[in-house]
This record gives C-alpha cells, structure tokens and sequence, in this order.
C-alpha cells in the first residue's frame, strides 16, 4: 500500500481560498482599471471631436493604457495558475504605474489638469492591486521556490 506523505506543493498553494480570493480581488481592481481607463480615451475622443486641444502624447496614453490593462489582466490569470514570473511582473507594474503616470502627469505644460485629474482617478484600481500582491495571502502563495 503506498502512501503520499508529501502532499503536493505546486499548485495547491496557488488555489486556497484566501489565494483565490486575493486573486479575485486584484483581477476585479485590474478590470475597473480598465473601464476607467477606457472612459478616459473616451474623453479625449470627445475633447478632440469638440475642438478642444489633445496633443499626441494625450491620444498615445489614452490607447495604451487600456491595452496595459488587458496585459495586466492576462499576467494576473497567470500568476493565478502558478506563474511566479507573471505574479512578480504583476506586482511590479502595480507599484511602478501610479507614480510613473501620475508623476509624468505633473510635469507643467504635458498635458491639461482635466486629464491628469482624470489619469490620477485611473490609479486606486492598480495601487490596490500593489497592495493585494504584497498581501500575506499571495506572498504565501509564491513564498516557496525563493
């Protein structure tokens, strides 16, 4: 009679019910920053088809950051399989984001208040996906194999 005395360890810290809840979490927060972010390209769409000034930097930010937003997605379904390298990325990208884009934002003369106010209201959805990846529940999850 065989019997397994070691259960396991590859995939099933990856799916308890607090990993699978933090990952939960942090993919709906990627999601709403992804509406958020779709609502923004749609303002500038409207500023520019109403005359108001949209420089190219305004155009080039509001088509990239829902497509970030759908790569973020991906890295977080990923990481929710068991990728460390996508759940290391993930948590990367969540920190590095909001004080890049709100940073580039505050330089005088890029773009108008209206749009950094709207790039900074972007940013609760991806700080709290910061604060998810360095949660105990998903650090626990990825804490083995280092």
């Amino acid at each position: 009679m065989e019997t397994n005395a070691h259960p396991t360890t590859d995939a099933t810290p990856h799916h308890t019910p607090q990993t699978l809840r933090a990952f939960g979490t942090a993919m709906n927060s990627i999601t709403v920053y992804g509406a958020l972010g779709a609502i923004a390209f749609l303002a500038v769409a409207v500023a520019a088809s109403s005359g108001h000034m949209v420089n190219t930097f305004m155009w080039v930010r509001a088509v990239l950051l829902p497509v970030v937003a759908v790569l973020i997605y991906r890295m977080a379904i990923s990481a929710s399989r068991g990728s460390r390298r996508a759940f290391e990325r993930v948590g990367t990208l969540a920190v590095i984001m909001p004080i890049a884009i709100i940073g580039v934002d505050l330089i005088p003369g890029v773009c108008p208040p209206w749009y950094a106010a709207m790039q900074a209201v972007c940013m609760p959805p991806v700080i709290h996906v910061a604060l998810i990846t360095r949660g105990s529940a998903l650090r626990a999850a990825f804490l083995r194999g280092r």
